[in-house]
């Protein structure tokens, strides 16, 4: 029971990011732009022209809902990360750091949620930090950490994405955006550790549901 509520965690935590993020961005009176606007933006309890890293005009009325979304998707992700233990998770040191990296990005959401970008600036970009440094580095730990009954090509993936992200958050901080822009790029950073837990979540439930007596999800097709 415990391994589903893990699975469930990552789901709903996700799920409830991206519905809030979307009702965030739609309140805006300026158009709320993927590219040009950080996630954070979401978050800024004041209405203020940022400088940095790009200038924009930033002024989110639902403010609070979004920074809730960042406290409720961190904790969920530490759960997921404590309950899916050896559900979906090897012995060793590679999956323990992994696990610990995951749940440590899920500690970032929560200070990016507690310290909005404009209220306290430091402890923001350590949440940042813990989520596309940290977490990224343990979606990669965690292409060799998840267990053998996850299918080669899905640790593989899992690692890419890992790699994938951490290429962009280096090109986010030095200002390298290829086309994407600074929020788009910022996303290619973020959002594939979102959309791992997410996948992670769906399979291991529809796994368990499919072999209800098995604690275990078995991700191995014939």
């Amino acid at each position: 029971m415990k391994v589903r509520i893990g699975y469930a965690a990552w789901i709903v935590g996700v799920v409830q990011f991206f519905v809030i993020h979307w009702i965030a961005e739609s309140a805006w009176a300026r158009p709320y732009s993927w590219a040009q606007n950080n996630i954070s933006d979401l978050g800024n309890v004041r209405c203020a022209l940022q400088a940095a890293p790009e200038p924009r005009y930033v002024c989110s009325p639902e403010h609070g809902l979004m920074n809730g979304s960042f406290i409720v998707l961190g904790v969920l992700l530490v759960v997921g990360a404590v309950l899916t233990g050896d559900a979906l998770w090897r012995k060793g040191p590679a999956a323990a750091l992994a696990r610990l990296l995951l749940a440590g990005a899920g500690t970032g959401f929560v200070l990016a949620g507690l310290a909005p970008a404009d209220v306290d600036e430091n402890l923001h970009v350590l949440g940042a930090l813990l989520i596309m440094a940290g977490g990224n580095i343990g979606l990669v730990l965690a292409g060799s950490g998840l267990a053998d009954r996850v299918r080669p090509p899905l640790r593989r993936a899992t690692a890419l994405l890992g790699i994938t992200a951490i290429t962009a958050l280096g090109l986010f901080l030095s200002r390298h955006y290829l086309g994407l822009g600074m929020g788009g790029m910022e996303r290619v950073a973020a959002f594939p550790l979102l959309l791992w837990t997410l996948a992670a979540g769906a399979l291991g439930l529809v796994r368990q549901r499919e072999e209800p007596g098995v604690s275990a999800p078995r991700w191995r097709t014939a």
